[in-house]
């Protein structure tokens, strides 16, 4: 039995902040004030201060001398240098999941995944579609066994996240695209083929930026 032990209040009003910001419900610039979380949440200004922090090493917010603390801003570069540093942390997962899987039942947790983005697709479902795309590189951490690949995507993700719904939630047909770049990903996996896994991956990032920065255009 593994002793997992439940979220910090920090991390869970972090969690919460994260969703508005990912949502859009916050906006690019706007400032979050401690005391209106405080009160908002009822809990401890010392946790919601504690949140910002953990908000700011995640890449949505900037704490400020002075200013307090403010949703960043996406920007064409800024997106575009985010997927390309994950596609190459998508790469290692991937790579690790190819060279380490031994029997058919291994994939198992991934065809999960690609039934259940399928199902979000035919549902128009944005969140969980989302949600699920990083449900895939979770499962591919204990392919991986490396903590520190584990942490940095884990920090880069809910970024990566508020780009991707921005994207999705302006062109839902979209979904279909990265459904079949994940049947190729799988497959390429399946055949042991990292040549492969490193193009589809790239062809990912380089599809996920586009369409974000064309979002970003139509905002």
């Amino acid at each position: 039995m593994t002793f997992k032990a439940p979220d910090s209040l920090a991390e869970q009003i972090a969690h919460h902040l994260a969703e508005r910001i990912i949502r859009g419900d916050l906006k690019p610039g706007e400032r979050i004030q401690e005391q209106k979380v405080t009160l908002a949440l009822n809990v401890s200004r010392g946790s919601v201060r504690e949140a910002l922090l953990i908000l700011e090493r995640r890449h949505l917010i900037a704490i400020l001398p002075r200013r307090g603390a403010h949703v960043t801003e996406l920007t064409e570069h800024k997106v575009r240098s985010l997927c390309t540093l994950m596609s190459e942390l998508y790469i290692l997962l991937g790579n690790s999941v190819a060279s380490g899987w031994t029997q058919q039942s291994d994939m198992t947790p991934f065809l999960q995944i690609q039934q259940r983005l399928e199902s979000a697709y035919e549902r128009q479902d944005i969140r969980a579609f989302v949600e699920d795309s990083f449900s895939v590189m979770r499962a591919a951490y204990p392919f991986a066994n490396n903590p520190y690949l584990q942490e940095t995507v884990e920090n880069l993700q809910p970024a990566m996240s508020r780009a991707y719904y921005l994207a999705l939630d302006q062109r839902k047909a979209s979904m279909s695209e990265y459904l079949a770049l994940f049947e190729q990903l799988l497959a390429a996996v399946l055949a042991r083929d990292l040549v492969q896994i490193r193009q589809v991956l790239t062809a990912y990032a380089e599809r996920s930026s586009d369409l974000v920065v064309s979002a970003l255009a139509d905002a």
